[in-house]
């Protein structure tokens, strides 16, 4: 069966996002930016709540045309483009670049593409991920924990219930980003 993983990069203190909604902290490193690039290489699918696809979408599709954009984030784009996207929003009307939009219920839609074949998906969105992790449906988490405390801001969840995880894997990369990476307990 079809993995799902969630994977965030976050503050110290537990955030994704700064009060203000500012993301510039969490820009990674050219290491850290091709280990996302391997990662992207493993799924088939990203899973996005309308915000971050609108955050995703108004950038990605034309990165690479930018003459200033690094190889890495070149290839990013490119990868970023030919990756199947679903898309649950109950407000837009329409997606592009490779998107299908589902205005249902998204843990009955993921639910069913985990029975799918293909490789593993993708979450995107903290809203998305915070209901598929009450759900069950993610299998792994991937959280990149960022040398900052920002004190404040939108937190990766809010649960209704309590998830216990196994360790998999610690790794620190050169920036000093730590990821931790876990696997559903119960999985």
């Amino acid at each position: 069966m079809r993995q799902v993983i969630y994977a965030t990069s976050l503050s110290l203190d537990g955030y994704i996002e700064a009060a203000s909604g500012d993301l510039s902290w969490s820009n990674p490193d050219e290491e850290l930016h091709r280990h996302f690039n391997e990662l992207e290489r493993e799924m088939d699918t990203h899973l996005y709540g309308r915000r971050m696809y609108e955050l995703m979408a108004a950038y990605w599709p034309t990165a690479d045309e930018n003459p200033s954009a690094l190889p890495y984030e070149v290839e990013y784009a490119h990868i970023w483009k030919n990756m199947r996207k679903v898309v649950f929003s109950k407000s837009l009307n329409r997606v592009d670049w490779n998107a299908r939009l589902v205005q249902g219920d998204a843990i009955e839609e993921v639910a069913r593409l985990k029975t799918q074949p293909g490789r593993n998906m993708s979450i995107g969105g903290a809203e998305l991920a915070s209901s598929l992790a009450d759900a069950g449906l993610i299998d792994e988490f991937r959280l990149y924990f960022v040398p900052t405390i920002l004190g404040g801001g939108k937190p990766m969840f809010h649960l209704h219930e309590r998830i216990k995880l196994t360790p998999v894997e610690m790794r620190q990369f050169s920036s000093g980003v730590v990821l931790l990476r876990y696997q559903r307990a119960d999985a």
